[in-house]
């Protein structure tokens, strides 16, 4: 889930639309940030490891523009994937950009909803995910657990609850991160940081070759959690062994991609980890 704000050009005397002026913010967001092929195996092979069967039913929460829940059902003939967010901008730009994408059979397997996920009454699913780190739109420990809470109710007897989070000491800090892409720069920017309330600022710039810029393509205002927050929030939500998946490394010391149950972790700098949890 992304919160709009409005997109603020920057031009700088170029004849003709700037690259800026051209972009597409959701498909911007989705080559920076979003694996969901990544997300969907992972899915797949940890609740296989830990039910011993297929999953079948997604719910993916905060889905945006759904594409999770699109590539979800491409992966079998019988899965089926529910998408609730509650920006109608956004899910309109899904159903466009990614719904339509598939065969008219796939389509009627994939519903999308628009509603706060606080709100949200759907059928039992086997998984549901709470991606990107949108649940720390809830501030309160008695918001989250009520959230965690609706969860639980939305899972089969046997279904498991995948969330992320990030972490490390540059976290707190107010900073802004580069990464350069083939036609664009991905700019992560933690614009502020309370250490008495945890409430974070964050927003996704983007720039371009011609120098333009799309500033504040996406804000967000968050709750710093931490990783023992959220495993306590979830038992007291009535969940069952939250376990932080962690990423190896390879030779270089770089994330591998591969997430391992791990009941330490490291003190990295910057980490991104996976927790599931169980009915």
């Amino acid at each position: 889930m992304a919160v709009r704000s409005d997109d603020i050009l920057e031009k700088k005397e170029i004849a003709g639309p700037t690259m800026a002026e051209q972009a597409d913010r959701h498909e911007l967001y989705e080559a920076s940030v979003q694996n969901v092929e990544e997300e969907c195996r992972f899915i797949t092979n940890t609740f296989k490891a830990l039910r011993g069967r297929e999953p079948q039913s997604l719910r993916e929460d905060f889905c945006g523009t759904a594409s999770a829940a699109c590539h979800w059902i491409t992966l079998g003939p019988e899965r089926v994937a529910i998408g609730v967010d509650f920006d109608p901008e956004v899910l309109d730009w899904g159903r466009k950009n990614r719904l339509s994408r598939l065969t008219a059979e796939e389509q009627s397997r994939v519903k999308l909803i628009e509603s706060d996920v606080l709100d949200v009454s759907t059928e039992q699913v086997d998984a549901v995910g709470a991606m990107n780190f949108s649940y720390w739109i809830f501030q309160t420990r008695p918001l989250m657990i009520q959230y965690f809470s609706q969860i639980r109710e939305a899972l089969k007897d046997d279904g498991l609850f995948f969330l992320d989070a990030f972490g490390g000491y540059e976290s707190m800090e107010e900073m802004k991160e580069k990464t350069k892409y083939e036609n664009f720069t991905y700019v992560w920017d933690q614009a502020r940081y309370s250490p008495v309330s945890g409430e974070m600022e964050c927003h996704i710039h983007f720039k371009f070759p011609d120098k333009s810029k799309l500033k504040k393509a996406f804000s967000y205002t968050w709750r710093l959690w931490t990783l023992p927050e959220i495993k306590e929030l979830l038992l007291e939500a009535g969940f069952r062994n939250p376990t932080v998946y962690w990423e190896g490394t390879d030779k270089d010391g770089e994330g591998d991609g591969v997430f391992t149950p791990d009941d330490r972790g490291e003190a990295d700098a910057g980490w991104i980890a996976y927790i599931v949890a169980e009915k």
